[in-house]
């Protein structure tokens, strides 16, 4: 049996009761409705623990280094979204997650800013240097999540008012 710690082991925990809800709900909707409580609760208790101290952004950068332009290419910028990793925290869409990482678009702070946190960030997130992900290649996400649409406005989503 393998041991898990911190963050893997929530995310286990919430996917067996995912899994287990998904088969109860074939045995009733009381049971369903009662464990999809339990699972919320418990998806709310560990999102307060993992995040219980939110990340900041440390200076936005160094004065040495020359600003990098935020002009970058969202096409390419999705692309690394992917081929990085980020997705796998932040969501395909840069949505975010209450177990995972924050929510990056649409309207991501300020790039200097992204760039001073992904170099030396203070959160769950590991560092990553230049050599992994030059500048070039995080103001190409930028222009990614400065792309992004924002989500309707709920008042005009008809499932949420019936």
């Amino acid at each position: 049996m393998k041991r898990l710690r911190g963050q893997n082991l929530v995310k286990e925990i919430i996917c067996n009761w995912v899994a287990l809800g998904r088969r109860l709900r074939q045995v009733g909707a009381i049971r369903s409705a009662v464990l999809m409580a339990v699972v919320a609760v418990v998806g709310i208790a560990a999102a307060l623990v993992l995040n219980a101290a939110p990340a900041k952004v440390q200076n936005a950068a160094p004065a040495s280094k020359p600003a990098v332009k935020a002009a970058g290419n969202a096409a390419n910028g999705r692309r690394l979204f992917k081929k990085d990793g980020c997705y796998e925290c932040h969501g395909l869409e840069a949505q975010g997650s209450i177990v995972s990482g924050p929510r990056l678009g649409p309207d991501p702070i300020p790039l200097a800013a992204i760039i001073a946190y992904v170099r030396n960030p203070t959160g769950q997130m590991p560092p990553y240097t230049e050599k992994v992900i030059p500048d070039k290649e995080l103001a190409d996400i930028y222009a990614f999540l400065k792309s992004l649409p924002h989500p309707p406005p709920a008042k005009t989503i008809p499932l949420l008012h019936n």
